[in-house]
């Protein structure tokens, strides 16, 4: 929750002496999603009602409640903590209520004393919880033991706890592509059963139109093994999974298909069929691979280019890897991405040539020869993404800890980094192939369905970008 008040870094009480009669104090906090997860976590109250989307929908709410006795532990923490504050125990508490709490509801806790009982240095205090609205949501009363001695104490710190809800992340990405009809996308040899997981989920979510390209007999089979019907499917039978990828591409040549997916062969099969100079697909623009991740550590999303096409790309390169970029960020809804050109510092350094690539991609950006964003490099890593590390080096720049994009100086930078984030941080990773004439769903073979079918969202999404019918 954000507290509105200040907290102080120490606790101090009021004991029963000196508190009267009509006494108090307040808390105000603004209820986010992840107070009523980790409430739920802690209780054990798995009501769907406070947990589940689609229940809630259809609820008489309509969406997602907060769980009713968390306005009861707000109260308890302002009994612990102010009033009277620590060495407080609780004899018992009432409380009715009366209005749902929803997410975004900035709540405010009220307490009073109504009565002192000397005999047992009693407190009787009224509780009233209220929202932004001034609407009681819940009131009561509470007896407490108040403390007899005075404490002050220094506020212990709280463990820092991250919600990693990745079923809740996996639907906000599927919801860039709300209301936007399916691609019409060729899968290159699904023929094991996460890329062919991946393409079936992807049909189911509305996604693409799969046309299945391999060896007929080995898709049916891994089908049949999945217990998976290949209804809205069309199969395009190949010899091998060399076959499969060039007759993909062709199809994306002749444009009978939107976008193309990787299957289960390999990366430099399908980019070998897609950049042939007589039969591929190629662009002026250089082609390269972004990440778009979602990592719950970071408050937006996070694109990572070029972790998986450029193995050592040069200034030229870097050029239309960080507008593909910028490109896919507008696509998605990023009107004006904050680049962040990354190397192992943050100054320029003659004997670091990623240094000197970033401060020129930089000086073309301010020339107009890179359009769309905002650039800044070098920045090392941290001070790219924490507002903190940015100015303890006293950086002063509009991209710096708030970066939207990160280009990284090679590959082997770039997918340590992008897969630490998916394996160490639980990052959410959605895998695309820009600069061909159309998008590639291009993940690793070791990803789960869920990551391609995230990847077809971003695809959808980008597709309906370059039709026109989305503005950035």
């Amino acid at each position: 929750m954000t507290d509105a008040d200040t907290v102080p870094d120490r606790l101090e009480n009021r004991t029963f002496d000196e508190i009267g009669v009509g006494d108090g104090a307040t808390l105000v906090r603004t209820l986010k999603r992840e107070d009523i997860d980790l409430f739920a976590l802690v209780s054990g109250d798995a009501n769907p009602s406070h947990i589940d989307d689609d229940y809630a929908r259809a609820s008489a709410v309509g969406e997602v409640v907060a769980h009713g006795m968390l306005s009861g532990a707000m109260i308890s923490a302002l009994l612990g903590t102010r009033f009277p504050g620590p060495g407080t125990l609780y004899v018992s508490q009432a409380l009715n209520f009366h209005l749902p709490v929803k997410v975004g509801d900035t709540l405010t806790v009220r307490l009073s004393c109504l009565e002192k009982r000397p005999e047992r240095k009693h407190l009787l205090i009224a509780c009233e919880v209220a929202n932004q609205d001034g609407a009681i949501v819940a009131d009561g009363q509470a007896v407490v033991a108040a403390p007899t001695e005075k404490i002050s104490i220094e506020r212990s710190a709280l463990p820092e706890v991250t919600v990693n809800d990745k079923q809740r992340r996996y639907e906000q990405v599927l919801s860039l592509a709300d209301g936007m009809a399916p691609v019409r996308t060729a899968v290159a040899h699904p023929c094991d059963t996460e890329s062919l997981k991946g393409a079936l989920l992807a049909l189911q979510e509305g996604l693409i139109i799969p046309v299945l390209v391999g060896p007929e007999a080995k898709i049916r089979a891994v089908a049949e093994q999945l217990g998976a019907d290949l209804a809205g499917c069309t199969i395009v039978d190949t010899e091998h999974s060399v076959a499969a990828a060039e007759r993909a591409v062709a199809m994306a040549r002749a444009g009978e298909v939107q976008a193309l997916m990787k299957g289960s062969l390999h990366t430099d099969e399908l980019m070998s069929a897609v950049v042939d100079r007589a039969n591929g697909i190629r662009t002026a623009r250089r082609i390269s691979h972004v990440f778009v991740c979602d990592v719950p550590r970071y408050p937006r999303p996070l694109l990572i280019t070029d972790a998986a096409i450029n193995i050592q790309p040069d200034l030229d390169a870097k050029v239309s890897i960080v507008q593909n970029a910028i490109d896919l960020a507008h696509a998605i809804g990023i009107p004006e991405p904050r680049v962040a050109i990354l190397s192992a510092v943050e100054t320029v350094n003659p004997k670091i040539p990623s240094t000197l690539e970033a401060a020129a991609l930089c000086k073309m950006a301010d020339r107009g020869q890179i359009k769309g964003g905002v650039l800044d490099g070098p920045l090392a890593f941290d001070n790219a993404v924490s507002p903190f590390a940015a100015r303890t080096k006293g950086i002063v720049s509009p991209v710096a800890g708030v970066a939207d994009v990160l280009v990284v100086p090679d590959l082997e930078s770039g997918n340590m980094l992008a897969k630490q984030l998916e394996y160490l941080a639980g990052g959410l990773l959605a895998g695309v192939v820009l600069g061909a004439r159309v998008p590639i769903v291009l993940t690793s073979r070791a990803d789960r369905a869920e990551t391609r079918s995230a990847s077809c969202a971003v695809v959808k999404r980008l597709v309906a970008a370059q039709a026109g019918g989305l503005k950035s």
